[in-house]
């Protein structure tokens, strides 16, 4: 289940990012995303389609992926690529594009944008890639001290946006630029997002009901240490753990309905290493 669960993912996050692209992207020559930017200066300068070359090119930075990610990485993004490339072919196939779908530039810049950033989110998410240049956005976050994916996206995909200024006009290159930009904090932000976990401090006099619960119901640990109140001297008991935002929400909610005498503060972070988290 965890396996089908994990391709379930892929194939939709992939699907997310092959609406975007062909029917956002490549219509208005936007090249601001690896290999789909490069294969829409392909398509424009060759004979050559930008489905066909986005499978050709992604079958050589899997071999990168293999070599210099690691090989869960490589299978799941070779996967998520094959599919990629076959849905845009399939679209090329049944609904062929000869002009933007709407005579608004800003307005498909906003799906071409936003669609391959929340798939590729996911994506990265579930420890994949749609192929290409996110390869190579690993291979830097990997060896060098881009620790944030979406910026290591940036500057892998910066050289697309020069392109752009030669092959296409200086609107279309701007455009590119902007898209490039907002698509690679967009991606931090919704991987922010989906890591969000909340370190969860509780004082109480009655700690077993609490630990039981994270324990047993959560699937969580948690630390227990003693102290006591400054105001009032009294022992107390003092509860450190960490949980996703949704096994805070029922904690909160179980504190409340059973009235334990618990004081709560909660604080949200992204950095979270340890066993029963992931980390992109």
């Amino acid at each position: 289940m965890k396996t089908w669960k994990h391709y379930g993912m892929i194939t939709l996050s992939i699907f997310i990012v092959a609406v975007g692209v062909y029917f956002f992207k490549f219509p208005n020559n936007f090249c601001f995303g690896g290999v789909t930017g490069a294969a829409a200066l392909v398509a424009k300068l060759c004979p050559l389609s930008a489905g066909d070359f986005t499978m050709a090119a992604n079958l050589v930075l899997l071999v990168v992926a293999w070599l210099f990610v690691d090989r869960a990485f490589a299978i799941s993004t070779a996967y998520a690529s094959v599919l990629l490339s076959a849905l845009l072919m399939l679209f090329e196939k049944i609904y062929p594009l000869s002009a933007p779908l709407s005579d608004e530039p800003t307005l498909d810049l906003l799906f071409a944008i936003a669609l391959p950033a929340i798939g590729s989110a996911l994506l990265f998410y579930m420890g994949a890639s749609s192929g290409g240049t996110d390869v190579l956005a690993m291979v830097l976050k990997k060896y060098t001290n881009l620790k944030d994916i979406g910026i290591a996206l940036f500057v892998s995909d910066l050289l697309m946006i020069v392109a752009a200024c030669f092959v296409f006009d200086i609107k279309t290159a701007l455009y590119s630029f902007v898209g490039l930009t907002v698509k690679s904090f967009l991606i931090d932000d919704i991987i922010q997002s989906i890591t969000l976990c909340k370190s969860i401090t509780i004082i109480t006099t009655d700690p077993d009901a609490i630990c039981h619960f994270i324990t047993q119901d959560l699937n969580k640990s948690a630390t227990v240490v003693e102290g006591w109140g400054a105001y009032t001297n009294a022992k107390k008991h003092v509860i450190f753990t960490t949980l996703t935002r949704r096994q805070a929400d029922r904690l909160r909610v179980y504190i409340h309905e059973h009235s334990l005498d618990a004081f709560l503060s909660a604080a949200s972070t992204n950095e979270v290493f340890g066993k029963g988290f992931s980390q992109v």
